[in-house]
């Protein structure tokens, strides 16, 4: 079993994330623990108020929500009695066993996983301290109730083979298969709470992968400066097809007013990531001989990145955006550095491509000297094997006192 705890600043928007997924039904709210009604008998207002109340007792607290995911291995199969026995004892080993807190059990991943609302304001107004609380409380107990329950562990194995998450784990939107609202809502309700992007266009670059934009318009237009908000369905060339619909349509209200205040407090919690995704793209750089920016985006898939290349009708790349599946984080390459931009990652393919060609070069200037000095040592044996073998003209080496002496004629005088 793995836990994972977030926290923040609304449980409007986590307790909306759970319940739209029981609206378009991959969800099921299991249990109810310390509140004066039944499951059955709660609405979605009761549910909300009980939280509400406990943080009105203590305003100082900004980060008083706590959502948790209790994710079991594939291979489980456990009855909704146990989920609930399980998560009980989850709860009461960290510390939030008193607390009112809401089960539900999600069904659109393609492993087993609870996730668990819940807020960290007690009755006396005092809050529970969250401060390290995954190392000291939730590890000891995640541990504990691995062998309670007879659990697959997952002490010792690597985070890909613990469960097979898809980055995307919801169908892509294809206008006319189903009804536009219904099919945008499930993709917002998984990407609006699920991701960290910190501006729209990050927001985009994780939607436009379920063929889902969300627009503001022209600067001309009503929309715009009434400061609204559309979502449009994409189709197969990224074009807007079929009505767009506005964002106070949806029950979660994905307004601009509401990613607002997501910006901001994702642009803190995503800081931490952005080690991994610079540190990825300089280890690319170092194992493979990269010349272009395509082949860097695929390998970079092999580590759940998915990097986002923008281009002009020409062709240019004037932009790229990492997702990272990984920590559901989102960032232009500007805010991790020159290296990382468009031009940055330009400019390291075309350093890799001049090293490569000067490398090249060198090869065969190298082996045009080889080829250069063997081609002088044959000629040199060639000719002094000529000199050796060929015929000998006899009267150039014979010495002088070797040949005859021409006898000289005496005339006859008369």
């Amino acid at each position: 079993m793995v836990a994972v705890i977030k926290t923040s600043r609304s449980i409007n928007s986590i307790l909306n994330y759970n319940e739209n997924k029981v609206k378009v039904g991959v969800a099921e709210c299991i249990n109810a623990v310390n509140y004066p009604l039944e499951l059955e008998k709660l609405s979605f207002t009761q549910k909300l108020n009980r939280f509400l109340n406990l943080s009105s007792l203590n305003e100082n607290t900004k980060r008083n929500s706590v959502h948790i995911s209790l994710n079991f291995d594939p291979s489980e199969n456990h009855s909704k009695e146990k989920l609930i026995e399980i998560a009980d004892t989850y709860m009461e080993k960290i510390g939030f066993g008193k607390q009112p807190y809401l089960v539900y059990q999600h069904h659109d991943a393609g492993h087993p996983h609870l996730h668990v609302v819940t807020n960290n304001i007690q009755r006396d107004g005092k809050r529970i301290d969250l401060h390290l609380i995954g190392v000291k409380k939730s590890e000891p107990a995640r541990k504990e109730i691995e062998e309670m329950f007879g659990l697959v562990k997952a002490e010792g194995r690597k985070q890909k083979e613990q469960f097979s998450l898809n980055p995307i784990d919801v169908g892509r939107v294809q206008y006319g298969k189903a009804e536009s609202r219904k099919a945008i809502n499930s993709v917002l309700n998984k990407v609006l709470f699920d991701y960290k992007y910190s501006s729209l266009p990050e927001l985009n670059a994780v939607l436009n992968l379920y063929n889902v934009h969300a627009d503001r318009g022209s600067e001309e237009s009503r929309v715009f400066k009434n400061n609204g908000l559309l979502y449009k369905i994409l189709d197969q060339k990224s074009k807007p097809i079929g009505v767009p619909i506005k964002a106070s349509e949806f029950y979660s209200r994905p307004t601009l007013k509401f990613l607002e205040e997501k910006f901001k407090t994702n642009d803190l919690e995503k800081e931490s990531f952005k080690k991994y995704v610079k540190n990825a793209v300089n280890v690319a750089f170092c194992r493979e001989t990269i010349f272009s920016p395509e082949k860097l985006s695929r390998i970079l898939e092999s580590e759940s990145i998915h990097m986002i290349l923008r281009k002009s009708r020409e062709g240019q790349l004037y932009g790229i955006t990492y997702v990272d599946h990984k920590t559901r984080s989102v960032f232009n390459g500007s805010s991790l550095g020159k290296e990382f931009t468009a031009k940055g990652i330009r400019e390291s393919c075309a350093y890799n491509i001049l090293a490569f060609e000067k490398k090249h070069q060198n090869s065969i200037s190298t082996d045009t000297v080889k080829i250069q000095d063997l081609a002088s040592r044959e000629y040199v044996k060639e000719n002094l094997a000529d000199i050796l073998l060929r015929g000998e003209k006899i009267n150039e080496y014979f010495s002088n006192q070797f040949r005859k002496k021409r006898k000289r004629r005496i005339k006859n005088v008369v």
